[in-house]
């Protein structure tokens, strides 16, 4: 592979991992805060206010850091990726027009009535404030989804006699059946970080015994939402979101499985390690006959494995995909152990008075976004090695005229740059930790 392709894949991949750590953070919490407002205009309850308010100041931050890491990317189509842009333009420019309306003024708008207009509107407007600002936040992962989508399994375009593909179908664009799961699939693990980042927090005031008003309400508003959340991710937005990859991408599933010859009744992989010179797999522990029923609903169904497919068709990276994917998996099992066991513990009211489990909370919290990243990389590196599968070729849409010495530059800025920013970002969220949600927060 070019090694200036190479950097432009990584210098895409790096802003685009960094930049989703935030967004994924505040899609989760909007539902939290809606529910909390909720409460809060129901029976009045200034401390459901104080707290919605809290979770809006941390929503707050890590949107601002959003949109400051996701304005590059937009750059990044022109000039890394000038090719992609001008054959994909006319159909991906606008879902990321509307994600850009949506993100910036939806969510902006009614962001700052929610965090300044508490005292300066009525209790239902303010209550309205939260709901849409939890609208526009979704609404801009699902615009962006259907991007990523279209690049997945591309529908609703021609391609013109000048070679640039055009949208004709503006309703199959965003009803496409891959935008819609992944959406769902997404926004849950969204949702899971979110949870976890507020049990986590409540965890850690009842552990420090600081803020205990809102503590426990923390903590067990939080694994409501991560029980919920994490469930809905196995079954069934991960599990039809997994069939759709059989149907429409099967050489990835086999390389996420590694799966490297045909089998009827095949089975699922658990651990392993993929052995690409020796197509095979080493030390694997497998359940039989489990991924034949997954994906076609029958115990003995026939799974193709990449010996099957042509070489120029395979994920150029198997490995890395193969452990992305692993990882996912593996990181959605525990979070589904951790809010089962903390559950237990909660309804036998001895959640509280068990640190060590109170500390599994706390050290839990960075682990989904370690898992909505492994996700990620499982989706992009599994499409390889198509920009637009079965359309565009990878190879065929990075900037020809952009050297890899320029983008290996600008990516040690980029990095110099995101270290800094990550360090305001610590500094900033740590302070309002430390204030937490205490009555003199309404000031």
């Amino acid at each position: 592979m070019d090694s200036a392709l190479v950097l432009h894949r990584l210098h895409f991949a790096f802003t685009i991992t960094y930049h989703y750590l935030f967004p994924q953070l505040t899609m989760g919490l909007a539902p939290i805060i809606v529910v909390l407002q909720t409460i809060a205009l129901v029976n009045g309850s200034p401390r459901f206010q104080r707290a919605a308010r809290f979770w809006g100041r941390i929503f707050a931050v890590s949107f601002l850091f959003g949109v400051v890491t996701g304005i590059p990317m937009e750059f990044q189509f022109g000039t890394n990726w000038a090719r992609f842009a001008n054959f994909s333009g006319g159909v991906i420019a606008t879902s990321l027009a509307m994600e850009g309306v949506f993100s910036f003024f939806l969510e902006s708008a009614f962001l700052g009535i929610f965090l300044y207009g508490a005292h300066r509107v009525s209790a239902r407007l303010h209550w309205l404030a939260a709901v849409l600002l939890c609208a526009g936040s979704w609404l801009s992962g699902y615009f962006i989804i259907v991007t990523d989508a279209w690049m997945q399994r591309p529908v609703g375009f021609e391609v013109a006699a000048n070679g640039t593909a055009h949208l004709t179908s503006f309703w199959a664009l965003l009803s496409n059946e891959w935008a819609f799961w992944q959406f769902l699939h997404n926004m849950s693990g969204a949702v899971v970080t979110g949870s976890f980042a507020v049990a986590g927090l409540g965890a850690y005031y009842v552990l420090a015994r600081r803020h205990e008003e809102f503590a426990r309400l923390f903590v067990s508003l939080g694994l409501l939402f991560a029980l919920v959340a994490s469930g809905f991710q196995l079954w069934p937005s991960g599990d039809e979101h997994g069939r759709l990859i059989a149907r429409h991408q099967p050489a990835t599933l086999a390389a996420m499985e590694g799966l490297f010859h045909t089998e009827a009744g095949a089975a699922i992989t658990v651990v392993g390690q993929p052995d690409v010179e020796r197509l095979e797999l080493d030390n694997p522990i497998r359940i039989p006959r489990v991924l034949s029923f997954l994906t076609f609903r029958r115990w003995l169904a026939e799974v193709r494995g990449l010996t099957s497919f042509q070489r120029d068709l395979w994920p150029d990276n198997i490995p890395l995909l193969y452990y992305a994917y692993h990882i996912m998996v593996g990181l959605g099992t525990l979070f589904i152990a951790i809010t089962l066991l903390a559950a237990y513990y909660w309804w036998r009211g001895r959640l509280y008075d068990t640190s060590w489990l109170l500390w599994v909370l706390v050290l839990s919290v960075p682990l989904p976004f370690v898992a909505n990243t492994a996700g990620w990389m499982t989706a992009e590196l599994g499409r390889q090695p198509w920009l637009v599968y079965g359309v565009m070729r990878t190879v065929e849409g990075s900037s020809s005229t952009v050297s890899g010495g320029n983008v290996l530059f600008t990516l040690l800025g980029y990095m110099g740059l995101y270290t800094v920013l990550s360090i305001l970002f610590v500094v900033l969220i740590m302070r309002e930790i430390s204030e937490g949600p205490a009555p003199t927060a309404e000031g």
